[in-house]
């Protein structure tokens, strides 16, 4: 009963195996994934892949790096999309300082703009955070987004910030670098959270897992990801998968 809160399959490098690689997915246990569209091609692609698939959920959102390229349309037409009853959360959103591609503060005011649509349409939020953690918890704050809450995605930084980020109602998920031998910080977060503030994702095809690591990730491969996390913490594989997966169906409004 694995829930992959995190995927791509919308991504071009599925376009030859698409059905293999959700039927490994379905053999290894997971049961329901969330495809992530974060522009105008991925989005398209990830509302296709919903109405041909029961198990599959959408999230949608515009993605910092093309922030710039976001006009007042595609926000009107993020709303629109949100009233799919198989939309459940919108995003990725947030801010990335690793590339230079749209100005922070083009990425911050897209941001903001699409905190204030998921207060508006009522849908939790899903969190692209790198090398930004302090603006992005500013803006959270400032927006006061835990009235939605959702998730801080692929989380990689410190326990003390996991924290601060599930006081404002975040779920922390973690991916592949918790598999990584030398993630430090990412054990520790997965040591640290509790259990019903926990989520686990792949990213695929990016971010997989050891020993796959810098090959393409595929949803199968979270299982890794929810085995580190039980050993880490001591517990079973059911018990991560299975908790997980309320959490997620609880977040996600998915009965």
């Amino acid at each position: 009963m694995l829930f992959d809160t995190h995927v791509h399959l919308n991504d071009e490098q599925y376009d030859q195996d698409l059905d293999k690689v959700i039927n490994r997915a379905k053999e290894t246990g997971v049961t329901n994934m969330i495809v992530v569209g974060f522009d105008q091609r991925t989005i398209e692609k990830a509302m296709d892949l919903i109405e041909k698939y029961d198990f599959l959920y959408a999230s949608v959102g515009w993605h910092p790096v093309d922030a710039i390229d976001m006009k007042e349309e595609h926000l009107q037409w993020l709303e629109e999309l949100s009233n799919h009853p198989k939309v459940v959360a919108l995003g990725e959103m947030g801010l990335d300082y690793h590339w230079d591609k749209s100005p922070k503060e083009v990425q911050k005011e897209v941001f903001r703009k699409q905190i204030q649509l998921a207060k508006r349409v009522k849908l939790p939020i899903i969190i692209h955070n790198r090398e930004a953690t302090e603006d992005i918890v500013t803006i959270i704050k400032e927006e006061e987004a835990a009235e939605v809450g959702g998730i801080m995605h692929c989380f990689s930084g410190s326990v003390e910030t996991a924290k601060e980020c599930m006081d404002m109602n975040f779920y922390i998920s973690l991916g592949g670098p918790v598999t990584f031998k030398n993630a430090k910080k990412p054990k520790e977060v997965a040591a640290e959270v509790p259990l019903d503030r926990l989520l686990i994702e792949t990213d695929c095809p990016y971010l997989a897992p050891h020993p796959y690591r810098g090959k393409r990730n595929e949803p199968a491969l979270v299982k890794l990801v929810a085995e580190q996390i039980a050993e880490i913490k001591g517990l079973s594989l059911e018990e991560i998968a299975s908790q997980t997966n309320r959490n997620a169906k609880k977040l996600f409004g998915i009965s």
